[in-house]
């Protein structure tokens, strides 16, 4: 899902995508935020194997996936 190094230009369309698709951008930018700080706490206690990605990249990958992929949520 993730690759070990991500393309800059698909990482700002990305972004750009959730930017434009919420209702609040101040809210989302604090979701970024706050997922990136969750997955640096996951790379430092070693749970996740992957860290050549910085965690706000891979948080702004993850909130993409879900935001088009909703099927791919559990539950």
């Amino acid at each position: 899902m993730i690759s070990s190094s991500i393309d800059s230009k698909d990482l700002a369309k990305r972004g750009e995508s959730l930017i434009r698709q919420s209702s609040n951008r101040y809210l989302t930018t604090v979701l970024i935020a706050f997922r990136a700080k969750q997955r640096r706490f996951d790379d430092f206690d070693g749970l996740l194997e992957e860290s050549a990605v910085k965690p706000v990249q891979r948080a702004i990958v993850e909130l993409s996936d879900e935001q088009d992929q909703p099927d791919l949520l559990p539950g």
